[in-house]
């Protein structure tokens, strides 16, 4: 099976357009996704769509929870607040609908799909340290684990101690365990604004990282016209 997985959308329609343009040329038998299909973009429900229309399997992700009130948007700081009430204005019952459907964890073919760790996810902590990244093992039933949450692309393997490395290709060795954050398809924040995703071949155990161009301005002046926060567009054209 050929999996692309997607993660941190933030309702940028444009980029997750790019992304599945540049997955279909190859061909994919499924989408996975790591969660926040919304928050931070201009289009949460045209995104939702997409996703949906592709039969995706979905986590939630904070700000999915957040839009359904199902954790405090004190959690979050002002800029993401204020998305995160803006983008509530946006959505149907039946969007809202879609995203409490997803759960904080999914299993597909040994892959185990989480927004933030296997450690407590519904505390959606960032896999910071070295430490958090060891909690995750510990907490991780399968071989290999997808994240999202940092919007940093980068890979870990259960190493002593934990490595970290970011390859555009990459074999899950047979006597190891890897949890791999993809990135973000909306909102990168690693220098590259460039949309981020990931390819699994279930049958190779192999990973590819994908980057992809895209038209970032329209995306990055649809957010200042909505009326959401400035930050939001600048990090867009940024990566940061």
């Amino acid at each position: 099976m050929r999996y692309i997985v997607l993660g941190d959308i933030h309702g940028n329609l444009e980029a997750l357009t790019a992304v599945l343009a540049d997955a279909g040329e190859a061909g994919f038998d499924r989408v996975l996704c790591v969660g926040d299909i919304v928050g931070y973009g201009a289009n949460p429900k045209e995104c939702i769509e997409v996703v949906r229309d592709c039969d995706a399997l979905v986590v939630a992700g904070n700000h999915d929870w957040a839009v359904l009130d199902k954790v405090s948007i004190d959690y979050f700081n002002a800029d993401a607040r204020d998305s995160i009430e803006w983008t509530r204005e946006q959505l149907s019952a039946a969007d809202l609908e879609y995203l409490d459907a997803a759960k904080l964890i999914e299993v597909v073919q040994e892959v185990t799909l989480v927004h933030s760790s296997p450690f407590s996810p519904e505390y959606f902590d960032y896999l910071q340290t070295l430490y958090d990244v060891q909690l995750a093992f510990d907490h991780l039933a399968t071989r290999l684990c997808f994240v999202g949450h940092s919007h940093w692309p980068v890979m870990f393997l259960n190493t002593t101690p934990v490595d970290y490395f970011l390859r555009e290709e990459f074999e899950l060795p047979p006597d190891r365990r890897a949890v791999v954050n993809v990135g973000s398809v909306g909102q990168p924040r690693d220098s590259d604004p460039r949309a981020c995703y990931f390819i699994y071949e279930s049958e190779q155990q192999t990973i590819y990282l994908r980057r992809v161009d895209y038209d970032l301005h329209p995306a990055s002046e649809k957010i200042l016209a909505a009326g959401l926060p400035a930050t939001n567009a600048r990090r867009i054209v940024l990566g940061r």
